[in-house]
């Protein structure tokens, strides 16, 4: 590469870094404000909120990556023609292919970061997340122990505690079991203690009244106790139980046995097959998005109204091709043998990169010239 070459490379990164910290800002206050709410809200600690929010980092790198890298190709292409740096290299002769290489160099490190996140960071960042959540959700004195809140440890079931004492005693609480669809049952107690036995947890309500409610035969029935033990575990297991994501399974399991995969979790071909390629072409998408975003702004002429038609041109290409990145899933999803389909997006960006390039290289008037108007002869 040229001194020119590294220049414009330097510049690309420069402001690559800087849209991707944006959005990815964006994002993760997004996701965070979510976040925050569920797991406070639920009586976990600020270094819980922290660990789930650092784990769910990569997912959000590797949306933005390719809007950042097509931003920042934009961004620097425009600087390079209003300050007229491109307009001197045409002026020596230098092609728009030549000028083309720090843009797919630029593309090519944005893949190779891709491919590092897809391959590597993601499925283990989401497979540690699920496993938290899993703990989390089995930590049940962590979701009761909230005053002043009816919370939901599980589907059917809700819990209110309207004051807890330092020594651990709970106040007035109240149990809702709805999981049965024949009989829904109500609990409520002066006080309450969470007792673990072994792998078990108990929820020791003292002076209380239990209500059973039996849909079929519509009837109410009354108990009032002096203590009652309610076993809260199942109501852990039940939470905590949850299927592998496939996202979170290695590329290599994916690529070496995805019929042991099939058989031994509820995925089906197709799926494996999108997902595996999905990985793959993303970088191939962050090589296409950055070319467009070049190349698109490398044609026409200079105009005292800025490139702001080619901008657009460009930005209507990227809702174009990761709209496409949609379209093409489906079919493979039903049939995986139909994966090549995946790359279509990749190829058609490759394809209108080249396009663009050979226009800029070899403009093609599309409307003739008027023809100018003979001077009209002076009168003798």
């Amino acid at each position: 590469m040229s001194r020119f070459d590294r220049y414009v490379l330097s510049q690309y990164l420069l402001f690559f870094g800087f849209f991707a910290l944006i959005l990815v800002a964006m994002f993760w206050i997004n996701r965070a404000v979510v976040l925050f709410d569920r797991l406070i809200g639920d009586g976990q600690s600020a270094l819980v909120f922290l660990e789930f929010t650092a784990l769910a980092l990569p997912n959000l790198v590797r949306m933005v990556l390719p809007i950042a890298a097509f931003a920042s190709a934009v961004w620097v292409t425009n600087r390079l023609n209003s300050e007229s740096e491109l307009t001197v290299l045409r002026a020596t002769g230098t092609s728009p292919w030549q000028m083309a290489r720090p843009a797919l160099v630029f593309g090519l490190i944005t893949a190779l970061m891709m491919s590092v996140l897809t391959h590597f960071l993601l499925p283990a960042s989401i497979g540690q997340l699920q496993e938290r959540e899993s703990d989390v959700a089995r930590n049940v004195t962590a979701k009761l122990l909230s005053e002043g809140n009816f919370l939901h440890p599980a589907k059917g079931v809700t819990f209110y505690i309207r004051q807890i004492d330092p020594d651990g005693t709970l106040n007035d609480v109240f149990l809702s079991d709805r999981r049965s669809p024949d009989q829904s049952a109500l609990y409520t107690g002066a006080r309450a203690f969470l007792v673990k036995d072994q792998d078990q947890t108990h929820l020791v309500m003292v002076d209380g009244m239990a209500l059973r409610m039996d849909t079929k035969g519509r009837t109410l029935s009354t108990t009032v106790f002096s203590d009652f033990s309610y076993e809260i575990s199942a109501l852990a297991d039940q939470a905590g139980n949850k299927a592998r994501n496939i996202r979170a399974i290695p590329s290599l399991e994916l690529l070496m046995i995805p019929d042991q995969i099939v058989a031994e979790e509820s995925f089906t071909h197709g799926q494996l097959a999108e997902e595996l390629h999905l990985r793959f072409a993303r970088a191939l998408i962050s090589v296409a998005v950055a070319l467009i975003g070049f190349t698109s702004l490398m044609l026409g002429t200079f105009s005292r109204f800025g490139v702001w038609r080619q901008a657009l041109l460009a930005f209507v290409l990227l809702i174009f091709i990761e709209g496409l990145r949609g379209v093409v899933s489906e079919p493979v999803l039903k049939n995986a043998d139909l994966w090549p389909l995946i790359y279509l997006p990749s190829v058609i960006g490759f394809g209108i990169a080249a396009l663009f390039l050979q226009l800029a290289a070899r403009p093609v008037r599309i409307l003739p010239k008027r023809p100018r108007a003979a001077p009209s002869k002076a009168a003798s």
